[in-house]
């Protein structure tokens, strides 16, 4: 993925945040002059896995394949006295998919905060995490909502959904609704280890630098 489509991505965040009145704390638009000039909040991003996350999945389909995130808040698995909780932002476009994947350790809320609709589709799987065929039920703003596997659920704004450990999931945004503001509330994550893919794919993106980059991702290891 091309650094360009990096910085036009985080740009398009930046107009979706302004747009539905969000704001994030100062270090949301650090550059990398601010990381080094600030060691020690730079080493706490850093370790929790805070800030900007921009990724194709390996697809270099940006557009058709990909996302943008934004954690706000995490702690650091198995470490005793740090935040047992994580939020995020996802920036999700229109028809833009998020590819199937499961955590084995991460339930979290999925919701969806403002503009088009948000799609996400389920499996259930079994003990060995094979991909079953049954139907499955899944908490809608709390209420049991039975579907079909891989049946379409469409989550409106102010919607949510409760994505228990062990399920696949995917998502995109409706084709016709517009780019989606979602919000991910959790149990701590870790982006490293804890992504289960249904197809090999790459969690990150491999970064093609054809231009100086506007905001430094967390998975980059500024300091």
């Amino acid at each position: 993925m091309k650094r360009s489509e990096i910085n036009a991505a985080l740009l398009r965040a930046t107009e979706t945040l302004e747009r539905w009145h969000w704001s994030l704390p100062a270090w949301g638009s650090w550059t990398a002059a601010d990381f080094a000039a600030h060691p020690e909040a730079s080493a706490y991003l850093r370790a929790h896995q805070l800030g900007w996350d921009v990724t194709d999945f390996g697809s270099d389909r940006f557009a058709e394949c990909g996302l943008v995130l934004f954690s706000l808040r995490n702690g650091i698995v198995d470490i005793r006295g740090e935040r047992t909780y994580a939020e995020k932002l996802l920036f999700v476009g229109e028809g833009q998919v998020t590819p199937t994947h499961r955590h084995a350790a991460k339930m979290e809320d999925i919701i969806n905060r403002a503009g088009g609709d948000l799609v996400i589709e389920f499996a259930a799987t079994d003990a060995d995490s094979n991909v079953l065929a049954e139907d499955l039920t899944v908490p809608v703003d709390g209420l049991p909502h039975r579907l079909a596997a891989w049946e379409p659920l469409v989550l409106q704004p102010g919607q949510s959904v409760t994505i228990r450990t062990g399920l696949y999931h995917r998502f995109y945004g409706r084709k016709g609704g517009g780019p989606v503001l979602v919000g991910e509330v959790s149990q701590v994550n870790d982006d490293n280890s804890d992504n289960f893919f249904l197809e090999p794919i790459a969690r990150f993106a491999a970064i093609e630098e054809d231009e100086p980059p506007l905001r430094p991702l967390w998975n980059e290891g500024v300091s």
